[in-house]
């Protein structure tokens, strides 16, 4: 998969999409880290806004983060020891034997997976790390889950890529040819108000395929639902177990 024939279905909404994800726990990063050989280099690929790549520059001395989008890379979070390239998973463009650790948020799903293995044992120095996780849908209340839920499945259901189902999945299913590490559980905790949700629900990749076929918007027919279901409150807790799957070349 070149630079160019990678799917691309968040470069639309790359501010959106920087500015309204939900944002991975420190102690993760703390985790990935104690895992790692040395604390020399790390590498995101699929880096998107690069949000685990300046949360892994708080513990590695350098940071490359791997990303093919042009307009993902514009709208990425800087940080003096991270560097953002071009390329995909299957092709770096990292030294070879470089990385102590190789990281994916919420991207593996993308991948071409025996390219990237491929990639990973030639990117990862023996006894290096790799590391990838994902999460699903929002745990917020009884209410306000199955209002998300009916945008999710019943608005959006048909127009989400295969892929998504590997999310679902947590991973679990894909075989991976390196030793795996047993990962603590994990969880994102964080308080948003409705906007922000509606921002995070705003950068569902089907949404735009929705409106292209139907002629409407998916999330303002979800919209009445999801304001009855929010109420009053101002903010609310907002949670999402991650899926890590961890492994040793």
């Amino acid at each position: 998969m070149t630079a160019s024939t990678f799917k691309d279905l968040f470069s639309p909404q790359a501010a959106d999409y920087a500015r309204f994800r939900p944002v991975y726990p420190p102690d993760l990063f703390a985790w990935l880290a104690a895992q790692a050989p040395a604390k020399r280099v790390a590498v995101d690929v699929g880096t998107g806004n690069g949000q685990a790549a300046v949360a892994l520059a708080h513990h590695f001395e350098r940071v490359i983060g791997v990303e093919p989008s042009d307009d993902q890379r514009a709208n990425a979070a800087a940080a003096p020891n991270v560097e953002y390239r071009r390329g995909t998973a299957e092709a770096t463009r990292v030294d070879a034997g470089s990385a102590d650790l190789l990281t994916v948020a919420q991207a593996f799903h993308w991948f071409k997976h025996d390219a990237f293995f491929a990639e990973v044992r030639r990117v990862v120095r023996p006894g290096g790390c790799l590391a990838f996780w994902c999460y699903g849908l929002t745990t917020i209340s009884p209410e306000i889950d199955a209002a998300v839920h009916f945008y999710y499945e019943d608005l959006l259901g048909v127009y989400w890529e295969p892929e998504r189902k590997l999310v679902e999945q947590g991973y679990r299913g894909i075989s991976v040819p390196f030793a795996e590490l047993p990962a603590p559980p994990f969880t994102m905790n964080l308080r948003w108000g409705l906007d922000h949700l509606l921002g995070y629900l705003g950068t569902w990749s089907p949404r735009k395929k929705f409106l292209a076929e139907r002629g409407q918007d998916a999330l303002e027919i979800a919209l009445p639902r999801l304001r009855q279901a929010w109420g009053d409150a101002g903010e609310r807790p907002v949670s999402w177990p991650l899926s890590v799957r961890a492994f040793r070349l």
